[in-house]
């Protein structure tokens, strides 16, 4: 067996998620509950099919985001995985919750902006997720001034009264 880190290519602000699905229909599922979820959504999906013609299958409603899912897609070559874009100024905060409740989704890994890196393995079978590192490790506990600016901030950005 073969273990590789597979590091997620994209712009920096872009936000993406990454799961585990069971079933062909999933992109179909996925698309839709996007959609669903945010009006005039701009996305892209990939999903690496794991059996029958073992196809990338792909949706979406933004032609960058739409390549960015299928370059990463192949890149990480995992059978029933799949990675969503998320256009500039859409966030997996408003989208997270309908795609974990989509019936063929079976786990997220991450749901991110963050440099991130796929551990994967890699058998005479195929390839599978093992997990993810997702950004930076911590550089410190947070103190008095830390915590009054992350208050602010939650506030000023309007995620807090």
């Amino acid at each position: 067996m073969e273990l590789k880190s597979i590091r997620i290519e994209k712009p920096e602000a872009i936000n993406f998620i990454l799961g585990q699905s069971h079933f062909i229909k999933t992109i179909e599922d996925l698309h839709e509950v996007l959609v669903g979820a945010v009006p005039g959504i701009q996305f892209g999906v990939a999903f690496c099919e794991a059996s029958g013609k073992c196809l990338i299958r792909w949706s979406g409603t933004d032609e960058a985001m739409i390549d960015l899912a299928r370059k990463n897609a192949s890149a990480i070559g995992a059978g029933h995985s799949f990675i969503i874009f998320l256009a500039d100024g859409y966030f997996p905060l408003n989208v997270l919750n309908a795609v974990k409740n989509v019936p063929e989704v079976c786990r997220v890994f991450c749901a991110t902006a963050n440099a991130t890196e796929v551990l994967v393995a890699i058998s005479e079978q195929g390839a599978g997720i093992l997990g993810v590192i997702d950004g930076s490790g911590p550089l410190g506990v947070e103190a008095e001034e830390d915590i009054a600016w992350r208050k602010d901030f939650l506030r000023r950005i309007g995620y807090k009264a």
